[in-house]
């Protein structure tokens, strides 16, 4: 698959201070932000909360379950967002007084997704008066209607797009429901859960409750560390909104005042504190919090996050790091046979399908979707990867109602929740369940039907991307000159920071002499020293993941590179380090 390269397009220069550097001003340009106000991350820029709708009716609920201290049982989802998003409910209605809260989070390989029917008959066994579902919920119509049989009322905090049909739950919140005035769709659903808090806080508040019960009001801020790690780990979009959250958590875990879960997963990633970023945590805290759901029980994740000291907080960071190292064993095991697979398709042939899907008896449900997204990445089209729902044991007769999972991942111009809400429509019974966003969903179908599925999912997707859209892109800000090429730059492009999802950190393309050129041990990364061309000024530069087959090229001299500036810290050296995204051989 080749790849090109195409630079943002030049934005008229904003209404910047005047001492603002000018990389940074065409920097932010490019990304919309084009005066000094548009770049202002306080949290008095947060949309209010009372646009939601039915936060009112959320917090007259929740206000009437803490005036007779009813049972509340949270019921969480088991990734990183789910995550964060129990351990800071459970936080801060603790905090205002609510005595009688528990959680229980879905094991994927047991029970699947939301608030299914058979979660609902195990949280019926710890009687709750009320289930708070947290970050999943929406499409968990038959869950609920289960709930209100036995008498126990719902309320669903969630951000997946909902469907035509909506749960008969008590309260809903979710800025993507129809008629949601909430400005930015894109909350995460820890930020969702945050403003929920922050609403029942003021209605509190305004009632007297913390004076009349002797308690401390709650300071939410010293929650925004979870809000930033959540919110950077499902990968939504950055928004202004979901800046100042991710902004203000990271000052938070900059100054040491993050919750013992999250320092230990730092340590673990051998982060350092004062310099975190949000790619540390969407790369180093994520996927050791995320890997508990992938393999294991997200019960250990959250437990990490509601640990009080850095004692237990360590020990359960330290089995999070094991299980990382397990599924990255596993998921580099499954991309390769994968790849082998497709190899025989060719990957650059037109014979490859516009959306495809692949499966595996032996893939572990757990990790199938980063398993589509690598592959989705090699070759620039959408991609669901499928395993047993069920493991399939040998020697015995499997069902013919077995069901397979499968975790989609989708490019630029292809939203895979309406494809699969398509296929759903004109194929009645096809698909068992669905749910997601543009870019990521999952689904479950029958085992017997996963051709007819590929087949519908393929012609579907070639309906709407054309051949322009499947191939693969990455965007550079440009060339800088050697002489910008500084730490003094890098720390401005930290500084000015958080980048994510739809703001994306500054990439740089330019032509380099190669100096010195190794792999590292391991053989998965290249090690150079790189220069400018017409230049004397030499770099550290590192590429992850290359080809051991290919990398090093001592058959060349020169590269076009793009890359990033990231500051490599070593024994208390600092030093600017190019991180190279693409590199390809350049002949002039």
């Amino acid at each position: 698959m080749t790849l090109s390269i195409r630079r943002r397009q030049a934005v008229s220069a904003g209404d910047f201070p005047a001492d603002l550097h000018p990389l940074l001003c065409r920097i932010l340009a490019a990304r919309q932000v084009l005066c000094a106000d548009d770049m202002a991350l306080d949290m008095q820029r947060l949309h209010a909360p009372e646009l939601l709708k039915g936060i009112s009716t959320a917090v007259d609920l929740l206000q009437e379950h803490l005036s007779r201290q009813g049972r509340v049982l949270i019921v969480s989802d088991f990734d990183a967002d789910g995550a964060t998003s129990c351990a800071l409910a459970m936080r801060a209605l603790r905090s205002m007084g609510f005595k009688n809260i528990d959680y229980i989070v879905p094991n994927r390989f047991e029970y699947g997704y939301g608030l299914t029917p058979e979660i609902v008959m195990l949280a019926q066994q710890r009687s709750p008066d009320l289930i708070i579902t947290v970050d999943n919920g929406i499409s968990s119509i038959e869950g609920v209607d289960v709930a209100n049989a036995f008498g126990i009322q719902v309320l669903i905090t969630d951000h997946h797009l909902p469907g035509n049909v909506l749960p008969a739950a008590a309260a809903i919140i979710n800025p993507n429901q129809v008629d949601c005035s909430f400005p930015s769709k894109a909350l995460a659903g820890v930020g969702v859960i945050f403003y929920l808090m922050l609403a029942l806080r003021a209605r509190l508040r305004a009632h007297g409750w913390f004076t009349g019960q002797g308690l401390v009001e709650p300071n939410m801020a010293i929650l925004l560390d979870l809000v930033a790690l959540g919110t950077v780990a499902d990968v939504v979009p950055l928004d202004r909104n979901n800046r100042v959250l991710v902004n203000e958590g990271l000052r938070r875990i900059r100054s040491g005042k993050a919750c013992p879960g999250i320092l230990a997963l730092l340590e673990a990633g051998r982060r350092e504190l004062n310099t975190i970023s949000a790619t540390d945590l969407g790369f180093a805290v994520g996927p050791r919090l995320n890997a508990a759901g992938r393999l294991d029980d997200m019960k250990l994740g959250i437990e990490c996050l509601l640990a009080d000291d850095m004692t237990a907080a360590r020990a359960i960071a330290s089995r999070l790091d094991q299980i990382n190292e397990e599924r990255k064993l596993i998921e580099s095991q499954m991309r390769d046979q994968a790849l082998e697979s497709l190899q025989m398709m060719d990957l650059n042939a037109e014979k490859l399908p516009h959306g495809l899907c692949i499966y595996d008896r032996q893939w572990h449900q757990g990790v199938i979707g980063i398993l589509a997204s690598r592959i989705k990445d090699k070759i620039h089209r959408p991609v669901i990867a499928f395993a047993d729902a069920v493991a399939v044991q040998e020697g015995v007769e499997e069902s013919p109602d077995a069901e397979m999972k499968g975790s989609a991942r989708s490019v630029p111009g292809l939203h895979v929740r309406d494809v699969l809400d398509t296929i759903a429509t004109r194929n009645p019974g096809l698909i068992s369940r669905f749910g997601g966003h543009a870019m990521a969903a999952g689904l479950s179908i029958k085992k017997t039907d996963y051709q007819r599925f590929s087949a519908a999912f393929a012609e579907q997707v070639s309906t709407l991307l054309n051949e322009d859209e499947m191939q693969a892109v990455i965007v550079s800000d440009g060339e800088i000159s050697a002489d910008q090429l500084t730490l003094t730059t890098a720390q401005l492009l930290r500084d000015h920071g958080p980048w994510g999802q739809n703001f994306p950190e500054p990439l740089f393309d330019g032509i380099f002499t190669i100096i010195q050129q190794r792999m590292l041990s391991g053989g998965k990364h290249l090690k150079l020293v790189v220069s400018p061309r017409h230049s004397n000024s030499v770099f550290d530069a590192i590429a992850f993941n290359v080809s051991a087959g290919v990398w090093p090229r001592h058959d060349i001299s020169e590269l076009q590179l793009v890359y990033r500036l990231d500051i490599n810290e070593y024994r208390g050296t600092r030093n600017l380090q190019l991180m190279i995204e693409h590199l390809a051989p350049y002949d002039g």
